[in-house]
């Protein structure tokens, strides 16, 4: 808890204008990752195929395929924020307006003191 004793301050417009950040950057880094991807295989092996460039590779290789799908992983998982936000805004509004209306039937004869204080 805060100073203020405040446990969570949620602030839904917040969440809305972040959450389509996380989208938008999934979307550059998909595409950087296809760029990469390109780009890798327009070079092939400059390295040879002579045992130096053997070794290289063994080395090299298996790096490139991790980087790679751990990029994708990356881009799912930014997605995945974005949804999460924005969900749990919607969910927010929904509770919001849940409690209200839960509120709002109540109701306190006039000139009477509400002793559920």
């Amino acid at each position: 808890m805060g100073d203020e004793g405040k446990i969570l301050d949620i602030k839904i417009s917040d969440l809305k204008a972040t959450a389509p950040t996380f989208s938008t950057q999934s979307v550059a880094l998909a595409h950087a990752l296809t760029k990469l991807k390109t780009a890798l295989s327009a070079v092939g092996a400059p390295w040879g195929d002579d045992e130096q460039g053997t070794k290289f590779h063994q080395a090299y290789g298996p790096h490139v395929t991790r980087i790679q799908r751990s990029t994708g992983i990356l881009v799912d998982g930014l997605a995945s924020i974005h949804e999460a936000m924005t969900d749990m805004a919607d969910g927010h509004i929904a509770n919001e307006e849940l409690v209200r209306s839960m509120f709002s039937r109540i109701k306190v004869p006039h000139g009477t003191e509400d002793h559920r204080k």
